[in-house]
């Protein structure tokens, strides 16, 4: 039997904004696959995504009934796993468009860069949660967890997928900064960093990868190559104007002038047809989701639990704000998905575990755990 206090310290409200913003990506969905569902009723990826809903929300069910401080010692052989499936994907992984990026397993796509991103926040967890690590750790202690973050982040690099890659280490920089980091590291990295622009620019890009960094400040240098992408999903944006078109009426989408409409522009899908009160209520939700994960951050008893719900909102946090920066033009174009709103069967059960994980927290809360 479920102990009472597991119960009142459900938080509701977490479940509420992520069944919300799923909702409203449902319905972009349906809409940015519309014509799909209407040659094929019942063999679409409108339903295939139902499916993985579906799943994924047991799988949020079943991560409320596991203590998650059982997984601080399962952490290092999750992240093993999953780093060797990373591996395995280079060599025989399915090739979509250029990338090498999935594993099919029992007739099901795969894709371990999203489970990567769950693995890696366990484990960063649990190192910054050992009684030896204190608030600004030394340089010695960082090294490890830098390792940790970049072994994944280059084999991600190589499928390629400079998307990804640069979340996870954007998720381990916020861990490590929640942690505590001292000035001078961030000054130092912020030097290195910008001493690296010029060898990474020539030597660590491809070519195509600095073409959507140029196309950022003048996509219309090359309207039907590099800048095409940009371009009409910049067009659907503004087209929605306050009020947007209607649902199923936006031209960008029903003309198929939107590319990727079903999963990185699927943004821009919702704004045409809602417009700029529709993006605000889209923004809205995530911005209360992430207010609110950050609560049950605060009120953890232990660094681990903190820092485990700290690193699972930095991932929704920062691949909501890429995908949407991406789709109005401020960032490149690096195949970021909306968390919980693009399809994307791995990428939505990896984001349900991270809600069951966020809500085991608050659960429980009551019971302090030595971390």
């Amino acid at each position: 039997m479920m102990d009472r206090r597991l119960v009142e310290n459900f938080d509701w409200s977490i479940v509420f904004l992520f069944f919300a913003i799923s909702c409203l990506g449902l319905v972009s969905l349906y809409s940015a696959l519309y014509t799909q569902i209407q040659i094929h009723p019942t063999r679409n990826l409108f339903v295939k995504q139902l499916i993985w809903f579906a799943l994924g929300c047991l799988i949020f069910l079943a991560t409320l009934f596991v203590d998650y401080h059982k997984l601080k010692k399962l952490a290092p052989w999750i992240y093993a796993a999953t780093l060797l499936a990373l591996a395995v994907v280079l060599i025989v992984g399915d090739g979509i468009k250029g990338s090498r990026r999935w594993l099919n397993i029992a007739g099901l796509n795969l894709q371990p860069s999203e489970f990567m991103k769950l693995a890696l926040v366990l484990q960063l967890a649990r190192m910054f949660s050992s009684q030896d690590v204190e608030p600004y750790p030394p340089l010695r202690q960082l090294i490890p967890a830098a390792g940790v973050s970049l072994a994944p982040a280059l084999l991600i690099v190589v499928e390629p997928d400079l998307g990804t890659s640069l979340c996870l280490l954007a998720v381990a920089f916020t861990m490590v900064f929640v942690l505590g980091i001292r000035w001078r590291y961030l000054l130092v990295i912020t030097f290195v960093g910008l001493l690296s622009v010029y060898p990474l620019w020539h030597y660590g890009l491809k070519e195509y990868q600095r073409e959507r960094i140029r196309t950022v400040l003048a996509p219309e240098r090359d309207p039907m190559g590099s800048g095409y992408h940009t371009i009409q999903s910049k067009v659907a944006v503004g087209s929605g104007m306050m009020w947007g078109k209607g649902f199923l009426n936006g031209t960008q989408n029903k003309l198929r002038f939107l590319p990727e409409k079903h999963t990185d522009f699927i943004f821009s899908v919702w704004a045409e047809e809602w417009g700029f009160w529709g993006c605000s209520v889209m923004i809205a939700l995530f911005f209360l989701f992430i207010c609110a994960s950050l609560r049950v951050a605060g009120r953890a008893k232990d660094r681990f639990g903190m820092l485990l719900v700290v690193g699972l909102t930095a991932l929704v946090m920062w691949q909501a704000l890429i995908n949407i920066g991406m789709v109005i033009g401020l960032l490149p174009v690096v195949g970021i998905t909306l968390p919980f709103v693009s399809y994307g069967g791995s990428s939505l059960l990896t984001l349900c575990a991270a809600v069951g994980l966020i809500e085991n927290v608050s659960m429980r809360r009551y019971a302090f755990r030595p971390s």
